[in-house]
């Protein structure tokens, strides 16, 4: 009797396995380059398609990518915000090019990309250098909807001096562009291709090919089943996180507690700890 409880509990969860395994193949089938997770395999070790979308974005038709990575983790000053770029590429030049899918506006205010282009800035200026060393950087927002309700495909952001008409010239570029724009022009057609489902329907080659082989190839969707299922434990780990940090508030806010009792009830480090309260009391 025992062995068949445990027989059916093995079918349940096998059942309950595959079961969610079919929920992604059926979400794979509905996402699109706009979407952050598709997005993620779409430009992974494909520095081809990287330069040839950002060769559309910025006009510059003999931009040259030597390197592109997706989910770019950039070091951060002690106690300041990090953040992960969705694809970060170099051009022989040294330019810096970080390119961002946000299909909700309030994932593109304007400060967040001020913050992208900080932390480049950062991450690309070492002890011993010069300020006018710094490279050029472009930060690349591609975003669902026209946020600036214009109707123009792409809104470049530039610093200008108010007093003098001219451009401030310190290599800081930032790009909003307008995932709703259509038109015959190849930008009109990349924004298609960026909101289409099926390879079939794409204009470009190079960005068919790369869905067709996420979403038919055996090895493509055995890739992106594995990225949602990593996405789904990173958001779980995010909620555990937050709920330790929000313990750690409470203890503090009560007042009663030693910081390494707080540490030892949240699961946080004595550092976490500290550094929270230092948030805090900011």
């Amino acid at each position: 009797m025992e062995l068949q409880k445990r027989k059916e509990r093995q079918v349940g969860i096998l059942t309950a396995t595959e079961q969610q395994h079919q929920e992604d193949l059926q979400r794979l089938r509905d996402l699109r380059p706009i979407d952050d997770d598709f997005m993620r395999c779409l430009f992974k070790d494909n520095i081809p398609l990287a330069e040839f979308v950002l060769r559309i974005i910025t006009g510059k038709q003999d931009l040259i990518i030597t390197d592109c990575e997706t989910q770019k983790d950039m070091k951060r000053l002690a106690g300041a915000r990090s953040i992960c770029l969705d694809a970060y590429g170099t051009d022989p030049d040294g330019k810096k090019y970080d390119l961002e899918i946000q299909r909700q506006e309030k994932g593109a205010d304007p400060h967040r990309a001020r913050y992208h282009s900080s932390v480049m800035d950062v991450e690309n200026l070492h002890s011993g250098q010069e300020f006018k060393e710094l490279p050029d950087t472009y930060t690349i927002f591609i975003i669902e909807k026209d946020f600036y309700g214009k109707g123009e495909p792409v809104y470049p952001i530039e610093r200008i001096n108010l007093a003098t008409g001219k451009s401030f010239e310190d290599g800081e570029h930032i790009l909003y562009v307008n995932g709703e724009y259509r038109g015959e022009s190849n930008l009109g057609k990349l924004m298609h291709d960026f909101n289409c489902t099926s390879a079939d329907d794409m204009n470009f080659e190079l960005m068919a090919d790369r869905t067709r082989y996420l979403k038919e190839n055996p090895k493509g969707v055995s890739e992106m089943c594995r990225i949602m299922e990593d996405m789904r434990n990173e958001s779980l780990k995010e909620g555990i996180q937050e709920e330790k940090k929000m313990t750690v508030f409470r203890m503090l806010e009560a007042g009663k507690y030693l910081l390494e009792e707080i540490a030892n009830i949240s699961g946080l480090s004595l550092e976490e700890v500290n550094q929270l309260k230092a948030e805090r009391n900011a």
